[in-house]
């Protein structure tokens, strides 16, 4: 079984400032082949437009985000995929054991931004009305990644920090409280992402 153990420090970070930062989350090899997996999906023509709400209320929408995604459950073959899907449920356990957030289930989400200057405009991850999701976590599947490429990840804290989306770096924040945006990207950006909740 995967097993992760979070620090005392990113525990605190995750209380205090409401996210932390890991690098080799997977660890190269791992972090190489899911990007090779997740290069196949969009090839395959695996992932769809991403909207945004849920529900009745679902709706593309350019002006807000320009990503494609797919979603990995259960059924998932692909080894390195299966791979990344321990990893996260080790990290929810390690997250429950370090800070008590009772976090139940996850979602995870593939997604691919184009090298076009694709962007998600800012937002928070916990639906409007609906408290569920707790936690978010992110890694990031891309190789030789240069500040020229964009593609950061800005989060709306005290001050805003942008994080390059760097191959195997892991970042975690409360998905209620931490407001956040992609940045325009110009080079192929893929990330999984997991969303822990307590239901």
């Amino acid at each position: 079984m995967t097993q992760l153990t979070l620090s005392a420090e990113e525990i605190a970070l995750l209380g205090e400032r409401g996210y932390f930062t890991r690098g080799a989350f997977l660890g190269p090899a791992a972090a190489l082949a899911a990007q090779a997996a997740a290069a196949r999906l969009v090839r395959a023509g695996a992932l769809k437009r991403a909207g945004v709400r849920r529900g009745g209320q679902h709706r593309l929408d350019d002006a807000v985000r320009q990503d494609s995604i797919t979603w990995l459950d259960e059924a998932v073959e692909d080894a390195a995929l299966r791979e990344v899907q321990a990893r996260f449920e080790a990290l929810r356990q390690a997250l429950n054991e370090g800070a008590y957030l009772g976090l139940r289930r996850t979602e995870l989400q593939l997604a691919h931004y184009p090298s076009t200057g694709a962007v998600y405009q800012r937002h928070r991850d916990a639906f409007p009305g609906d408290d569920n999701r707790r936690v978010t976590a992110i890694v990031y599947l891309n190789a030789a990644w240069e500040p020229a490429h964009g593609g950061a990840l800005r989060l709306y804290v005290d001050p805003p920090l942008d994080l390059a989306p760097a191959l195997d770096q892991l970042v975690v924040f409360r998905s209620e409280v931490v407001e956040h945006e992609v940045r325009p990207s110009f080079a192929d950006r893929y990330a999984i992402t997991a969303w822990y909740s307590a239901r």
